[in-house]
């Protein structure tokens, strides 16, 4: 893994790193499990974090590893809230934004925020440390040893989260087909 110069990091302002990172920030804390309504704030509460804390990464991972690991906390606080509020965490992919500019045709958005919310209710299944490796692994296209690092905890312990998680996320999606053909079945048998 190559490490970036303290100096080019460094040389990044606040406004930059908030500009570069705040789609990913948002994405982030919606896969982690805060609220669309929450989400906005929280990404706001990383920020401060990082503004912070800019001054003094030092790059020993990448910037990303780094925010991540701040949205891990934050997520965690917001989540917890959230639970002493009694609300919901209604972590839909629907409302995740979508990318500017490729959305073909309105049919394609609607599938795509199908398999996004069928995804999202299968991450919901996994525990809050098989989630976190699950998506940076999976979804950011993480490696193992970025993950280690991100998460402060071993690479066999990222491998053993990530298996777990995997095994969690097919089982619900078993569930889910089983449920999809038992649907299908029964239109079948109420056509004329």
């Amino acid at each position: 893994m190559a490490v970036i110069p303290h100096q080019s990091v460094t040389a990044m302002s606040f406004d930059e790193v908030y500009d570069v990172h705040f789609e990913y920030v948002y994405r982030s804390l919606r896969r982690l499990g805060v609220s669309d309504g929450d989400a906005s704030d929280a990404a706001q509460d990383v920020f401060m974090v990082v503004h912070k804390k800019l001054p003094d990464f030092e790059a020993r991972s990448k910037m990303t590893t780094w925010i991540f690991r701040i949205c891990m906390h934050i997520a965690s606080d917001w989540r917890r809230s959230a639970r002493v509020r009694h609300e919901a965490t209604d972590v839909s992919p629907a409302d995740i934004p979508e990318p500017r500019d490729t959305r073909p045709t309105a049919d394609a958005q609607l599938a795509q925020r199908e398999e996004l919310r069928l995804a999202e209710s299968m991450l919901e299944e996994l525990t809050d440390e098989q989630r976190q490796v699950f998506v940076l692994f999976e979804m950011e296209e993480m490696d193992g040893d970025e993950i280690a690092l991100s998460l402060e905890i071993p690479v066999g312990t990222v491998r053993s989260r990530l298996r777990l998680a995997r095994e969690a996320f097919a089982r619900a999606m078993s569930r889910h087909k089983s449920a999809e053909s038992f649907r299908e079945q029964g239109q079948k048998g109420k056509s004329p």
